[in-house]
């Protein structure tokens, strides 16, 4: 049924606008009704709908998102409540107050109602970002950081669809009339939009008449050490969009005196052939193109194959039996394949029948195995290897399978130390894509100067150093002291003093193998409690502490636990473990205990961490680093690839307290019984883990292999 929205253009239900486009429900927008006229929905049956609460809840009950109108009755109450209260931002007085009583109501959680998105957080979201830059100047004072956290997540999840709709409807002093946009000269279009795009990829709306002027730069490139790559598809002849990929990459070749090789694509057999191959590299010449060598996808097939079966095995790419058609609909509507949990050995096995060629092959493809509720397609499990047994031109009938594009090209960039990649467009969308294909193959190249393994300022500041602990170690130096060899356990031990006095206290317990206590006489309902981010530094602030019959303990603090044994649950209490469940192999599955609270932990072996078994926490990736090299001092004539540590950064998943979604970037904390860490990447979206990165304390240890 076709719906048109009527809608005064001075007052727009910018909810109603949003929530439709959230749910995916077509609308057609007439902005002619009269001022002060409620917006309407006007159906292609002649029947009629009036009112933005009315409008919304319309909306939530015809959605396909699962419970956006509350799963139950209950939670549908509780949504109302929240439209009704929605008005109240739209008050000038109240404003800060509503503010402050949202944020206070999302201290320990992640959606307004219920554990999922409603129509109460996009009424909700619609109502702040409705007051423009009001709103903005307080995303800014950090007053409100909990509401702040769940509309940045709102925001991230779905940001083509938001970010659209508040460009349209919102100035800076709120909501109003449709915002035209400023037309630009044609010319500045296009220096505008290749500036914008930070990966490197060009625009291609720069059309204008007049002669464009590139004096823009390729992001972090550096004189004398620039590597591009001009690599179309050998299946067809040079048109204007590849002579403009040519030219640009030649153009920053030599404005930043570096390199630019010519590389078919050649991973489709059934399109390609050497007349185009010919054609191509005939039409370069032509266009004045000077290349260092020219280059075939197809040199590395057997390494890319390599590379697939290496993921296959570590569990990050998988065979696909399922028909295109509806493979291509599950990743439009984020449902993973019934094959994504195959084994590696099951994997490899439809891998070999894919090699041979066999009619089991031809109906199976390599997918990786990236994020399938990303909002970001792209993301969402792409294929990597598809059977073809058409011959390829050069190379014969060798091979019955071929790579994608993109699969193969990450790889191929890595290897062949492409340092830009100039795309059209239409590939900003996959850049994200090409980075996470990027680091699963464990190719991706080092950060820059501001990684944490680098002794650079920006590396060791990212990592957790305060700039007074550096100027108090150099002190200490004096002014004599050889400072090639610098002593990094003293520094990284005089910072630790500085930050513990002040730093908060968090926990996250590591979340393989972790173990479930269930406490027989914990509390039937969880409640909450408001105890000091730090037990001495007032100045930390403080943070929720939900109590809950049932939590999380570590596998490593589990297995050193013995039958009526007496426990310490950190900031609560003592308890005795009752019953120990174990499998056949002798891992630790679950165990029963009971509070003994009027115990003393002064009688405890174990003080244990510990988190509630609920769905508001977060997800952790807690990195840690490790030296560069192997020695502290190269001698003369060593060579320094010869003492480069093989493994230097180490990954644990692990869960943390809901209080880490309020972590912003930079902000150093500690982990209790795990550590000091600083915050690299704050909380977004419950899917996306927060990085934390170890900062060393004076005695560390080698990372793991």
């Amino acid at each position: 049924m076709e719906i048109k929205l009527s809608l005064s253009a001075d007052n727009p239900p910018l909810a109603v606008i949003a929530a439709a486009e959230v749910a995916g429900i077509a609308v057609s927008i007439d902005s002619s009704l009269p001022s002060g006229s409620p917006p309407t929905f006007l159906f292609s049956s002649g029947l009629e709908l009036h009112g933005i609460n009315v409008l919304l809840r319309y909306i939530g009950r015809t959605a396909s998102i699962s419970d956006f109108y509350g799963r139950d009755a209950f939670e549908s109450g509780q949504i109302d409540e929240w439209l009704e209260y929605a008005p109240v931002l739209a008050s000038g007085a109240e404003f800060e107050g509503a503010c402050n009583y949202i944020d206070g109501y999302l201290l320990a959680r992640t959606f307004l109602v219920g554990h999922s998105l409603s129509i109460a957080d996009i009424t909700i979201w619609s109502g702040l970002a409705g007051n423009g830059q009001r709103w903005e100047s307080c995303r800014k004072s950090k007053k409100f950081p909990n509401l702040v956290r769940w509309f940045n997540s709102i925001s991230v999840e779905y940001d083509a669809i938001l970010n659209k709709i508040t460009s349209t409807y919102v100035g800076k002093r709120g909501l109003g009339k449709p915002i035209a946009a400023k037309a630009k000269g044609k010319e500045q279009q296009f220096v505008d939009h290749q500036t914008k795009n930070a990966n490197g990829d060009v625009s291609d709306k720069g059309k204008g008449g007049s002669r464009p002027t590139f004096e823009v730069d390729l992001p972090g490139a550096e004189v004398g050490n620039v590597r591009l790559r001009f690599a179309p598809e050998p299946s067809g002849y040079l048109h204007i969009g590849h002579s403009k990929a040519a030219l640009l990459n030649q153009y920053f070749a030599q404005r930043y005196k570096g390199q630019v090789i010519v590389r078919f694509d050649d991973t489709n057999p059934a399109k390609e052939s050497n007349e185009f191959v010919d054609n191509l590299l005939k039409d370069i010449e032509t266009l004045g193109i000077k290349y260092e060598t020219v280059t075939y996808t197809s040199d590395y097939f057997p390494k890319l194959m390599e590379m697939s079966e290496k993921l296959i095995s570590e569990g990050k790419a998988y065979v696909d039996d399922t028909p295109r058609e509806q493979m291509q609909k599950e990743r439009m509507d984020g449902i993973e394949s019934r094959c994504r949990n195959n084994s590696p050995e099951e994997n490899m096995k439809l891998w070999k029948e894919m090699i041979a060629g066999s009619e089991r092959g031809l109906q199976c493809c390599i997918r990786g195995k990236l994020d399938m509720q990303d909002p970001n397609k792209s993301l969402r499990d792409p294929v990597y290897y598809r059977c073809n047994p058409i011959p390829h031109h050069r190379i014969g009938s060798k091979y019955k399978v071929y790579p994608t594009y993109d699969f193969a090209c990450p790889f191929v960039d890595a290897i062949e130390g492409i340092t830009h990649a100039l795309r059209s467009s239409e590939y900003h969308d996959r850049n994200a894509q090409y980075y996470r294909i990027q680091e699963d193959m464990g190719v991706r190249k080092v950060d820059g100067w501001d990684d944490p393994r680098f002794p650079t300022v920006q590396g060791i500041v990212r990592r957790g150093l305060k700039i007074e602990a550096l100027i108090q170690f150099i002190l200490e130096q004096g002014a004599s002291k050889n400072l090639n060899l610098m002593e990094w356990d003293k520094l990284w031990t005089i910072n630790k003093k500085i930050i513990d006095p002040v730093c908060p206290r968090h926990t996250a317990v590591i979340e393989e193998g972790h173990v479930l206590l269930t406490l027989i006489d914990g509390p039937e309902k969880p409640f909450v409690r408001i105890i000091p981010r730090h037990k001495k530094y007032e100045g930390a602030g403080e943070k929720a502490t939900t109590y809950t019959r049932q939590i999380w303990i570590e596998r490593v603090d589990a297995e050193s636990i013995s039958v009526d044994e007496e426990i310490t649950l950190m900031d609560w209490g003592n308890a005795i473990v009752k019953e120990i469940q174990k499998d056949e192999h002798g891992n630790v599955l679950r165990l029963t205990g009971i509070l003994h609270l009027e115990g003393s932990v002064k009688t405890t072996k174990l003080k244990l961490t510990w988190l509630p078994e609920t769905t508001e926490l977060v997800n952790l990736s807690l990195m840690e680093f490790d030296y560069l090299i192997t020695k502290k001092k190269l001698e003369e004539g060593e060579d320094f690839l010869d003492v480069l540590n093989p493994c230097t950064k180490k990954v644990t998943a692990a869960l943390g307290d809901a209080n880490m979604r309020n972590l912003q970037r930079g902000e150093i904390l500690q982990l209790e019984r795990k550590g000091y860490f600083i915050c690299d990447v704050p909380f977004v979206r419950p899917l996306k883990p927060i990085v934390l990165f170890a900062i060393p304390d004076g005695r560390q240890q080698t990372v793991s292999k």
